[in-house]
């Protein structure tokens, strides 16, 4: 894997941040982490884990990535939720991002929850 930094913008290298919840090395301890691991996983390609880490409620059958998009960095604005026992909690963030050198910023309110005792993601609303 990558020694560079993870994308998610903790300035961990990703292999001992994100890195190691998409290798399957662990779990996302919280629903911050879950967002910011799935963030990085737009930023390296990785669709199999965001399938993986998707609620199966919502879930789709597949995820096309577009490799247009660059994602450039990430912002967490708040977290609610999401304590040792909590079943639930959400995650605010600004994703930006740039397509065809045109710079674009995702802001989203995600909603996470437990399912069979892992965090997963369940849906989230646009704020802009």
């Amino acid at each position: 894997m990558p020694s560079h930094r993870c994308p998610c913008s903790t300035g961990l290298p990703y292999d001992e941040c994100c890195g190691r919840l998409h290798a399957g090395a662990a779990t996302a301890a919280t629903p911050a982490q879950l967002m910011r691991s799935r963030y990085s996983a737009f930023a390296v390609g990785d669709a199999g884990y965001l399938l993986s880490t998707w609620h199966s409620t919502t879930r789709p059958d597949g995820l096309e990535l577009d490799p247009a998009v660059r994602w450039t960095g990430l912002e967490v604005l708040a977290a609610s939720g999401g304590a040792l026992l909590a079943p639930d909690g959400t995650v605010e963030f600004r994703a930006h991002h740039r397509t065809g050198g045109v710079p674009g910023v995702q802001h989203e309110l995600s909603r996470f929850a437990r399912e069979n005792g892992q965090w997963r993601y369940v849906d989230g609303v646009s704020l802009d």
